[in-house]
């Protein structure tokens, strides 16, 4: 998967409409993105994952920071704890990962998300003619988890789109996330950042949610062991 600064062309040589798909959760990590694209069941875990009806990989993968912040809420079915959510009215930086998928696969992804049958399509054309500032593009697809779709920005002309919840912040019960949640984030900013186990620590253990629940040096700490067991 190549690592890119911009896409020039908003559809690929089929003509398929493309758009970067942002994650600021799990999806951080390219290996657990495939199982939604191709589908499967990721190991330790239970959850099968039907995959998309566009079962390629990313076109290019890239890492950016969003002005935000990441929290934790709800319970995940698949983790148990809290799952990532993205409030961009929110004070501070949200470590991101943007994948440049067909307009079909973040569709799809997003069905997912919601543990949905994929299929179906969404009508984005009035979101993303929007100017794109953060939270300016914002369609309330429904009252679920992850049916706020966001329009964060542009990288050349193809839009930059997210999904969260409706709510802020400010709004919602905080829910510390597990520790095999945290792992998988915690691999997926290494991988996308190339940051060092300290600034990953410290980046996770201060979002709302795992803020005074998780201490740096916990999550450091298990990222090292990780790393060691990891095959070469």
């Amino acid at each position: 998967m190549a690592e890119v600064a911009v896409a020039e062309e908003t559809m690929d040589q089929a003509g398929t409409p493309l758009v970067w798909y942002v994650s600021y959760g799990s999806n951080l990590r390219s290996s657990r993105l495939a199982y939604y694209l191709a589908g499967g069941v990721m190991p330790g875990t239970t959850h099968t994952y039907p995959g998309c009806r566009d079962r390629r990989p990313p076109r290019a993968a890239a890492p950016l920071l969003l002005p935000g912040s990441v929290h934790f809420a709800l319970e995940s079915k698949v983790w148990g704890g809290g799952m990532a959510f993205y409030d961009p009215a929110a004070p501070g930086l949200a470590a991101a990962r943007a994948y440049l998928l067909s307009r079909q696969q973040f569709v799809d992804v997003a069905a997912q998300e919601m543990h949905r049958e994929p299929g179906g399509d969404l009508d984005l054309t009035a979101l993303t003619a929007l100017t794109a500032r953060p939270g300016a593009g914002r369609a309330v697809l429904g009252p679920g988890r992850y049916e706020t779709v966001l329009l964060v920005g542009y990288w050349g002309p193809v839009p930059l789109l997210t999904f969260t919840a409706p709510w802020a912040l400010a709004d919602v019960a905080l829910t510390a996330p597990s520790g095999a949640y945290l792992d998988m984030l915690a691999a997926g900013l290494g991988e996308s950042h190339g940051w060092p186990p300290a600034r990953i620590a410290a980046y996770l253990a201060g979002l709302p949610g795992a803020r005074g629940v998780w201490q740096p040096d916990e999550i450091a700490g298990r990222l090292i062991a990780a790393e060691a067991t990891e095959p070469a």
